[in-house]
């Protein structure tokens, strides 16, 4: 849809605002005359009714209604009516004397056929007859009356009472003013008056569109035009100022637009800087991470030539790197050493830390010693100078191959998860150390699992049982080992992919807060080696 312009909208504007203005004046000044005019008109009625009031003599007028007989005064009078009434816009003008059922007529000036002659009664026109008895008084009210009459039209009428010698009402003088000549007469002067404001309304538009145009709509078609070439002057690095100088909130919107350009220019910049640090520390993260990985046994079979042992791996860090970390290792020709560890935070502090851990680890556990000599050692190492207060839960076994007989102990990890030859995944709730680094001299059970071929271990971190789905539901321990159960038959390597599969089915589309770090073990026997089964 194609946008008016600010020049349209504001003529638009102003042609509406001009009519409304012009209608508004005109039915004020109509008003206003109307009043006047009908006021005026009414004066005039009076003052005629009067002027003849006070000429009549009234102590004649018993007399013509006696006799009904004109003489010289009669004519005399009549003349003065009817030559008033030609030299005015007077449409009757008559005398009369009111009674209760009618009035009868002492002079009519009205020198066309029809005009009324002394002593011809006449009804009330309606609400005649009030006026004409409010005004028969020796304090008359003065009062128009408006009607619109068959016989005489639409007139308004006014009456003057005519006193005798003693001061008493005689008769009245009514002066009948046509209505239709004082509505033209409005009618001119609106249609005058209505042209004059219509010409200095325009021309006073017309000035004002010019200076609001100067003003206002120049300047700010210059701040549109601006903030399109703002994002092109911005690539080029060229000086961006706009050419507004109105003295007021315009001028200071163009060099708010101009401040805006250098802010976002600096923004612009920043941001580029930031994003290019982002893009490199991205890049690092990423060879941190391929680092990590490498660091964690990735080959599966791991000893391809043993068939006394299965085991298997995973890691799916929650972010870039993270703190869990998993290791097996042969420590003699019959001992197999299995860790999974978690590490206080996520990145790369947990993940530097998980590399002091590791190593610890792994090469005290090749030097000798039970499970739990092993992580008293590390414990006392990774509480030296940890001033960033890092602990790590471990889980270490060490697994004799030969006789099936596993040592461990647990220094705050998870339950490991025991499945016996034929039967279900069940948890082992072991004995619980404190965590590494946690306390120095902390002391740490071995305890013991005997393995019969066939028997399987499944290890991992609190990302597991603590998977949260978007109402906010944790996957749970039980929830784990019932998955176990259903996919104890894939085999090591089958059974870790099922079971991420199961907790990403669970989560769904929710964030993965922590690491996800699992390790299951399957002990064939001394048996299984010597045939290679």
């Amino acid at each position: 849809m194609k946008k008016r312009k600010l020049g349209t909208k504001v003529i638009i504007l102003m042609v509406v605002f001009s009519l409304l203005i012009i209608v508004s004046t005109c039915i004020a000044v109509v008003v206003r005359y109307r009043e006047d005019a009908l006021e005026r008109s009414r004066r005039q009625a009076f003052a005629y009714a009067k002027t003849a009031a006070a000429y009549i003599d009234g102590d004649r007028i018993e007399g013509y209604l006696t006799t009904l007989q004109k003489d010289e005064y009669y004519e005399q009078v009549e003349d003065f009516l009817n030559a008033s009434q030609d030299y005015s816009d007077l449409k009757y003008y008559y005398v009369y004397v009111p009674y209760e059922d009618d009035l009868v007529y002492i002079w009519d000036a009205n020198e066309e056929e029809g005009a009324c002659e002394l002593g011809d009664h006449e009804d009330y026109m309606k609400g005649g007859k009030e006026v004409s008895f409010a005004a028969f008084q020796k304090e008359p009210e003065e009062r128009a009356l408006v009607s619109m009459d068959e016989t005489y039209g639409f007139i308004t009428s006014v009456v003057a009472p005519v006193y005798n010698s003693n001061g008493d009402p005689v008769a009245l003088v009514g002066v009948d003013i046509s209505m239709p000549g004082v509505w033209q007469s409005i009618a001119k002067f609106i249609f005058a008056a209505s042209i004059n404001i219509v010409l200095v309304i325009l021309v006073f538009s017309a000035g004002l569109f010019a200076v609001v145009r100067q003003r206002l709509i120049h300047p700010i078609s210059l701040l549109n035009k601006a903030s399109g070439e703002m994002v092109s002057n911005l690539a080029s690095g060229e000086v961006f100022r706009i050419d507004v100088h109105t003295g007021d909130e315009i001028e200071e919107l163009a060099r708010s637009f101009e401040r805006m350009y250098e802010e976002v220019g600096d923004y612009i910049r920043r941001l580029s800087e930031v994003t290019a640090e982002k893009e490199r520390i991205g890049a690092e993260l990423s060879v941190a991470t391929r680092i990590q990985a490498n660091m964690l046994p990735s080959i599966f079979p791991p000893f391809p030539d043993r068939k006394d042992v299965d085991i298997y791996a995973t890691m799916h860090p929650a972010k870039e790197v993270g703190g869990d970390f998993y290791d097996f290792f042969l420590i003699d020709s019959s001992h197999l050493g299995v860790v999974i560890a978690d590490v206080s935070g996520k990145g790369v502090p947990a993940a530097l830390f998980m590399v002091i851990a590791k190593t610890l680890i792994k090469n005290r556990a090749l030097m000798g010693g039970t499970p739990a000599e092993i992580l008293a050692f590390v414990n006392n190492q990774l509480c030296e100078n940890n001033e960033e207060e890092m602990f790590v839960t471990v889980w270490l076994g060490i697994l004799d191959l030969t006789t099936g007989l596993m040592t461990a102990a647990n220094a705050g990890h998870e339950y490991p998860v025991l499945k016996r030859a034929g039967g279900e995944f069940e948890l082992f709730k072991d004995k619980h150390g404190f965590v590494l680094a946690g306390m120095e001299d902390s002391g740490y059970r071995d305890y013991e699992i005997s393995f019969v071929p066939g028997d399987m271990l499944f290890v991992y971190t609190d990302g597991v049982p603590e998977a949260t789905n978007a109402q906010k539901e944790l996957y749970r321990t039980d929830r784990m080992v019932e998955a176990l159960n259903r996919h104890a038959a894939e085999g090591c390597e089958g059974l870790l992919h099922e079971m991420k599969e199961e907790i990403q089915s669970f989560v769904q589309e929710a964030p993965q807060f922590d690491d996800i770090t699992m390790l299951a073990l399957t002990y064939y026997g001394p048996e299984a080696a010597k045939t290679g089964e």
